[in-house]
């Protein structure tokens, strides 16, 4: 046998096994997007562990450990912003690059990123992934009842929505650039590194990450109230999901236009953001540590930029060690809340507790179904809230319990940084950064499971809802 033959042999067996890997990924992506997403991100992870890994991702061109390099590949892919080493100095100028490309990729959201990759491998959408793609842009999700048109993404438009997913995040990141590059330059940034820094901040705002490329954070711009609002106007347009950017670039201020979801998410996320702000005044404005220490207007902007950060954003001016305890509970639930469906931000989301509160209020009113602005609320949305909220409330206590057990930490200070990793924030009040290596390993897990699994849950919820055409015998347990 010549070597020619050989040679042949050779390429037509990887070609071979290059197609069947190829085929499965495709079956596996039409018939299981929750599935597939889940593989894409695991596989994102690994891979940039073992970029983070190389010496040339570390300022002194030594090997990260491992822990370190998979917890920061982590909380970059699912846009968390935790450390467990100095982001501003650890890192080379490749190993920020590396972070950069991390957050947007994963900033894109599980199921988003699911849908692209299925189309790139199999060409097309098949109707299974079109349908849980439109499920994440739609907390109607896909159910057995009717569906008022102006309250879902058409399986038409899609594809549609695939593209402004990709489009506003360039837009949107750009623009913010733009108008942080000056502020940099007035605080004294160098202007060839404020070319750098500004698109850092940017993509680090509407990630909701919480990243800073500078060693001092956001200590050098806490008296900058431009530099900041716009890092809040930032986190916000994050926080508020792709399918509610879509709404709006679609039908502007024609109110009744909006859809259900993006009404309930814009309401819920003003209500909790003012509320935050106030509660948080109301608990810090004598704690010389935090907000006692400046004037009346410092504490008020103050207070509204930790609510907005507690909600998704995971920048930070004050110390969260130095908060009260009372602080770090509120704190704690405005990050499990989290943002909006399909965002870049985490937690429970927005619609989710617009839904159950939504319900209980329909139940105290004795109505017989759930009702908001002139629609009504099928009882397996109010499943998936219900299995949502299960799921974190779970997740989060296990973190908590087991991390408590670990370190030994005062409980109110695990408990905030595990719902930081869960609901993906990035805020800590320092525990993480001294996390043996079982904890960083246990946080690490919880941060996964915090993005990829109560979207994933919510997909798989919604998949598997069917008709059912007969009905068992009621009977009623005790409740409360």
């Amino acid at each position: 046998m010549t070597e020619e033959t050989v040679a042949a042999r050779v390429r037509q067996r990887l070609g071979t096994s290059a197609r069947r890997i190829g085929h499965s990924l495709r079956d596996l992506a039409m018939s299981s997007p929750p599935r597939f997403a889940v593989l894409i991100f695991t596989a994102l992870i690994l891979l940039f562990t073992a970029l983070f890994s190389l010496p040339a991702a570390a300022a002194d061109g030594t090997t990260t450990p491992f822990a370190d390099a998979l917890f920061t590949a982590v909380s970059t892919i699912c846009v968390t912003g935790l450390s467990t080493v100095d982001m501003a100095t650890h890192w080379s100028p490749f190993g920020h690059v590396l972070v950069y490309i991390g957050v947007n990729v994963g900033a894109l959201g599980v199921l988003t990123l699911a849908s692209i990759l299925g189309l790139v491998i199999s060409k097309r959408l098949g109707l299974r992934a079109k349908l849980l793609a439109a499920g994440d842009s739609n907390p109607l999700r896909a159910h057995g009842g009717p569906v008022n048109e102006g309250q879902t993404v058409r399986l038409g438009e899609v594809g549609q929505l695939l593209a402004t997913v990709a489009l506003s995040t360039l837009v949107i990141e750009a623009a913010l650039a733009v108008l942080l590059y000056p502020s940099l330059l007035i605080n004294g940034v160098d202007p060839l590194t404020a070319l750098w820094e500004a698109p850092f901040y940017a993509a680090m705002s509407f990630t909701n990450t919480g990243f800073t490329p500078n060693a001092g954070g956001l200590a050098p711009f806490a008296q900058d109230y431009f530099f900041l609002t716009v890092l809040m106007a930032g986190v916000f347009l994050g926080s508020i999901g792709f399918p509610v950017i879509f709404t709006l670039w679609r039908h502007h201020l024609h109110l009744r236009r909006w859809s259900l979801h993006a009404k309930l998410t814009l309401i819920t996320t003003v209500i909790l953001f003012f509320v935050g702000a106030a509660v948080f005044l109301l608990l810090e404005y004598n704690n010389p540590k935090t907000l006692g220490g400046m004037d009346a207007w410092d504490t008020t902007f103050q207070s509204f930029f930790l609510s907005a950060m507690t909600r998704s954003g995971g920048f930070s001016v004050v110390d969260m060690s130095q908060l009260n305890g009372s602080s770090l509970v509120v704190g704690s639930m405005l990050m499990f809340v989290g943002g909006g469906s399909a965002s870049t931000a985490g937690g429970i989301k927005v619609t989710t507790l617009a839904v159950l509160a939504l319900a209980v209020w329909s139940e105290a009113k004795g109505r017989p179904s759930v009702q908001a602005f002139g629609r009504r609320i099928p009882s397996d949305v109010q499943r998936v809230a219900l299995s949502v909220v299960a799921w974190g409330s779970t997740i989060v206590a296990l973190s908590t319990i087991t991390i408590g057990q670990i370190t030994g930490a005062p409980i109110e200070e695990v408990l905030f940084d595990v719902i930081s990793g869960f609901a993906t924030v990035g805020l800590s009040t320092g525990l993480t950064a001294n996390l043996p290596d079982a904890g960083v390993y246990v946080l690490a897990l919880t941060m996964f499971m915090g993005r990829v699994g109560t979207v994933t849950l919510a997909a798989a919820v919604a998949a598997t809802s069917r008709s059912q055409h007969y009905s068992l015998p009621v009977e009623r347990p005790i409740v409360g």
